[in-house]
């Protein structure tokens, strides 16, 4: 970081954000409390190993905001007239992010002694920078939602994944086991999917998972949950359901994939496909992995009566 000398330009602070509505005597005052640096393309500004105690607002360049580790994609670019630091300038801790030059950039940095004095001489950059940091949770917060959404979600079929799994059958379990009510699985493999991806091909294939999904995830009520647990192999939780209703509800599924000889693809026109089905019913106090192991014993037996039934 190069510290240079840098000519005042008061109507372009006047425009940045962090300076609107900043009366021009308490700007000139507030400048002097600045100081200009430049940075060079990849130089780490703010680490989360190093304590920060500047304020920095970007004139020219563009500043890489990095999550966890620098090798990961940036989550947010800080453009010319956008801050950099805000949080740990307040609180005096350590950065929760890397801060990366992207490029040569130019910046006026504050340290933060004197943010005290800042309370005093213009109220209206604190409000400013309390917008900012607002801005800033209310960004972070859809990062965290959007991280959680594709986390529990398999893209392909937009159903929940494996992960989710794990997380809502505790939950289930719990309210179940608790309630004194049963819940019972179903384990569901695609019958000779591996020829129908050497016939078809792999997109074909993924169609057919997708047909899996929408043709069965319709039927369902909406507190079951339909997974794809690897491959093409899906559960289906089935709260307050005993192995013998489940039993009719499998056999429901299965007949409505099995009446359906083809179906529309952006590939054209593709034969249908059928599934097995392994069934089990929760025994207290089962782990997800327990109840999972029954039911592909039960789906190993589907498969070799046949396949295309269920069996549990």
């Amino acid at each position: 970081m190069k510290h240079v000398h840098w000519q005042e330009d008061l109507a372009l602070l006047s425009r940045l954000r962090l300076f609107q509505n900043v009366a021009a005597s308490n700007l000139q005052l507030l400048l002097k409390e600045f100081h200009a640096c430049d940075l060079e393309a990849g130089e780490v500004v703010l680490s989360p190993f190093n304590r920060n105690q500047y304020l920095y607002l970007v004139l020219k360049g563009r500043l890489k905001v990095y999550l966890g580790s620098l090798d990961n994609s940036p989550v947010s670019t800080v453009e010319p007239g956008e801050c950099a630091g805000e949080i740990s300038f307040i609180d005096n801790d350590c950065p929760c992010a890397y801060v990366v030059a992207s490029e040569p950039t130019s910046a006026l940095r504050l340290h933060r002694h004197s943010l005290a004095s800042l309370f005093q001489q213009a109220p209206q950059l604190m409000q400013n920078l309390l917008e900012v940091l607002c801005e800033r949770v209310r960004q972070g917060n859809r990062v965290i939602l959007d991280t959680e959404q594709s986390a529990k979600i398999d893209t392909l079929t937009g159903l929940f994944n494996r992960r989710w799994l794990e997380h809502i059958y505790q939950r289930e379990s719990n309210r179940c086991a608790f309630n004194e009510q049963p819940l019972s699985l179903l384990m569901l493999d695609v019958d000779h999917f591996k020829a129908y991806n050497d016939c078809h091909g792999h997109l074909a294939g993924d169609y057919a998972l997708c047909l899996v999904a929408h043709t069965l995830r319709n039927q369902l009520r909406p507190k079951d949950s339909m997974a794809r647990f690897g491959g093409e192999e899906f559960v289906i939780l089935l709260p307050e359901i005993a192995g013998d209703e489940a039993r009719v509800i499998g056999e429901r599924l299965r007949h409505s994939l099995a009446q359906i000889p083809s179906f529309y693809s952006p590939l054209g026109v593709l034969p249908g496909i059928t599934v097995s089905i392994g069934l089990a019913e929760m025994r207290r106090p089962d782990s997800l992995q327990a109840l999972i192991g029954r039911a592909d014993e039960a789906l190993y037996q589907a498969k070799q009566d046949g396949r295309n039934r269920l069996s549990g």
